[in-house]
C-alpha cells in the first residue's frame, strides 16, 4: 500500500449515537447485518434499538406494517437505518415506506448517483448527479377516488410551504456540498398552477444563492438530457413522481440501481436506506449486494456528525469496488477480479478500512459547518389574499347522452349570477360549438360563472346544486372557480 493509498484518518468520538434499526424483510437482514458489521469495524459509535417492521407484522394484522412501540423508538432515537421490506399481496396494506416519511414529515429524499467507472460498467463514466425529491405530497398524496363508472381521479397536491423545503434543502445541500449547479424539473407548460408554483417558487429561492448556478427544465425532455448526458446536472430538484421515477433511471445509468443508498430529512427526524426492494427470492442465499445499504449507512453517519467514520467507510468500499470484489450483480468477466457473496464482500469493506481508491475518486466528508448554511428551515409564511369565489365547475355522471341537449337543460338550471359557460369531457370542451368526433366517457365539468366575474355566496352554489338535483343529474363533487388578490386561480377550460 502506497503512502498516497492510506488514510490518515483516526477515529475521536466519545459518545454513542441512539439510533433505530430494522433488518426488514427478503435479503433485508443479510445485507443489514453486513452493514452494521462494516460500521462497528469502522469505529461507528452507534446506540442502537431494533424494531420489527414489514411483513410479519403486516401480517400480526398492523396494516401499516410498524407497531405502536416502534414508533416510540423512531421519536426517540430520530434516526433510522431501515432494510427494504416486502409488502404482502392484496388489498389494505399501505406503504410502509410512505406512512413514515408522512408521519415523520421526512420531506426530502436526497440520491446521490456517481458513476464507478471503469469498475462498474456504465455508459456515462463521468456521471456525479444527486436527485433531491419532494417527499410527502403531488400525487402521492394519495387521495384518490372513483367518481363514474368510467372515471377514476387522483388528486395532485403542490403546497407553497412544502415546495419552499424541498427547494431549499436542495440549495443548502449545494452550498454544504460544494456542489456548483441546481435543476429543476417540472412540467409547468401544461400544469399551470401546481408545477407552475414549483417552478416559481424555485425561481424566487434561487435569487437567494447567487453563488450557486440555477436553472429549468420541462421534465421530458430534462429527463431524456439526463439519460443521455447526466454529466451535464449537478444537483436536481423535483416533485415527488418526477423525483421517484427519475432517481431510479439516474441510479441505474450510473451502474445499477443496487448500488444506490437514500437519505430521507426532516426537521426532526431522518430515515437512510437502499433505494431496491427486498428480493425475497434472493433470500438467505449470501448472493446480496449490501452496498446501497452501506451508501444509506454513510449519510447517516455525516447526518449524526460522524463524517470521519463515513469517510473511512465510503472509501474502504470504493477500494473493494476499485480492487474488482464483487457480488454477482455486477460482476463482469474481464473487469471483476473475483466474485463474492455478501458476507465477504463485507469481509472485504473491513480488510480496506483505513484505505483510499486509487483511480476513483476519494471521498471526503466534512462536519458541517453550518454556519455557513443559512438553515433557513422555516418556511415563510402565505400572505392571506383577498379571496373571492365568482362560479363553480360541477362534474356530472351520465352516460349516452346528447351534449347539445345537454347544454340546453344545464342552462336553463343556471341563474342571474351563475350562467353556465362550458361543458368539458376528460378537460376538452363538448359545449358549445364542441366536435362531434371528440371522445367522450361519463364524466362532465359543467362551468357556471357569474357573467360580470363579481362575487358570488356559497348560498348560490347550494341553491344551484339544489336545481340540479331536482332535475334528476347526479353531481359528483364541485370545485369553486377563485380570485386571489383579483388574479383568477384556476386553470381555463379549452377554448375560454
Amino acid at each position: 500500500m502506497t503512502e498516497k493509498q492510506q488514510s490518515t484518518i483516526t477515529p475521536t468520538l466519545d459518545k454513542a449515537v441512539p439510533i433505530t434499526v430494522a433488518r426488514g424483510d427478503g435479503i433485508g437482514p443479510e445485507i443489514m447485518d453486513a452493514t452494521l458489521r462494516i460500521l462497528k469495524a469502522a469505529g461507528a459509535k452507534l446506540d442502537i434499538e431494533e424494531i420489527e417492521i414489514g411483513e410479519k407484522v403486516y401480517l400480526k394484522g398492523i396494516s401499516s406494517g410498524i407497531a405502536a412501540e416502534s414508533w416510540e423508538s423512531l421519536r426517540r432515537t430520530k434516526v433510522f437505518l431501515k432494510a427494504p421490506i416486502t409488502t404482502p399481496q392484496g388489498g389494505g396494506f399501505k406503504s410502509l415506506n410512505v406512512t413514515t416519511r408522512k408521519t415523520l414529515g421526512l420531506f426530502a429524499n436526497v440520491r446521490p448517483c456517481m458513476s464507478l467507472a471503469p469498475f462498474v460498467d456504465t455508459k456515462h463514466p463521468k456521471m456525479d448527479v444527486v436527485i433531491v425529491r419532494e417527499n410527502e405530497e403531488d400525487l402521492y398524496a394519495g387521495i384518490e377516488h372513483r367518481q363514474t363508472d368510467d372515471v377514476y381521479q387522483c388528486l395532485k397536491l403542490i403546497t407553497r410551504p412544502g415546495t419552499e423545503k424541498i427547494i431549499r434543502h436542495a440549495f443548502e445541500y449545494a452550498r454544504l456540498n460544494n456542489r456548483k449547479k441546481v435543476t429543476c424539473f417540472t412540467k409547468d407548460n401544461i400544469m399551470k398552477l401546481t408545477d407552475g408554483l414549483f417552478h416559481q417558487v424555485f425561481d424566487e429561492i434561487a435569487a437567494e444563492y447567487p453563488d450557486i448556478e440555477n436553472e429549468h427544465w420541462i421534465v421530458d425532455i430534462g429527463a431524456a438530457k439526463l439519460a443521455d448526458t447526466p454529466e451535464a446536472f449537478d444537483v436536481i430538484v423535483m416533485p415527488n413522481l418526477y423525483g421517484d421515477i427519475l432517481s431510479d433511471v439516474a441510479a441505474q445509468i450510473a451502474g445499477s440501481v443496487g448500488l444506490a443508498g437514500s437519505a430521507n430529512i426532516g426537521d426532526h427526524c431522518a430515515m437512510f436506506e437502499a433505494i431496491h426492494g427486498s428480493a425475497p427470492r434472493r433470500a438467505g442465499q449470501n448472493l446480496a449486494n449490501p452496498s446501497g445499504l452501506l451508501l444509506g449507512a454513510v449519510m447517516m453517519l455525516v447526518h449524526i456528525e460522524q463524517p470521519e467514520i463515513a469517510e473511512r467507510v465510503h472509501n474502504a468500499w470504493l477500494k473493494t469496488i476499485e480492487d474488482g470484489v464483487h457480488t454477482y450483480d455486477i460482476f463482469v468477466e474481464g473487469v471483476s477480479k473475483q466474485k463474492v457473496g455478501t458476507k465477504e464482500f463485507a469481509d472485504a469493506v473491513i480488510d480496506r478500512l483505513g484505505q483510499l481508491p486509487a483511480v476513483l475518486k476519494p471521498a471526503k466528508y466534512e462536519k458541517a459547518d453550518k454556519s455557513k448554511a443559512e438553515q433557513k428551515s422555516n418556511v415563510k409564511k402565505s400572505t392571506k389574499g383577498a379571496k373571492e369565489t365568482i362560479g363553480v365547475d360541477v362534474f356530472l355522471h351520465l352516460s349516452d347522452t346528447d351534449v347539445q341537449s345537454l347544454g340546453e337543460k344545464l342552462s336553463k338550471l343556471g341563474a342571474e349570477n351563475l350562467k353556465l359557460k362550458m361543458i368539458t369531457n376528460r378537460g376538452v370542451k363538448v359545449w358549445p360549438d364542441g366536435f362531434p368526433e371528440t371522445f367522450c366517457v361519463d364524466h362532465w365539468r359543467c362551468r357556471y360563472v357569474s357573467p360580470s366575474l363579481k362575487a358570488i355566496s356559497h348560498d348560490d352554489i347550494i341553491a344551484l346544486l339544489k336545481r340540479i338535483s331536482e332535475a334528476g343529474f347526479d353531481f359528483i363533487k364541485t370545485e369553486n372557480l377563485c380570485t386571489f388578490d383579483g388574479e383568477r386561480s384556476y386553470s381555463l377550460g379549452q377554448g375560454e
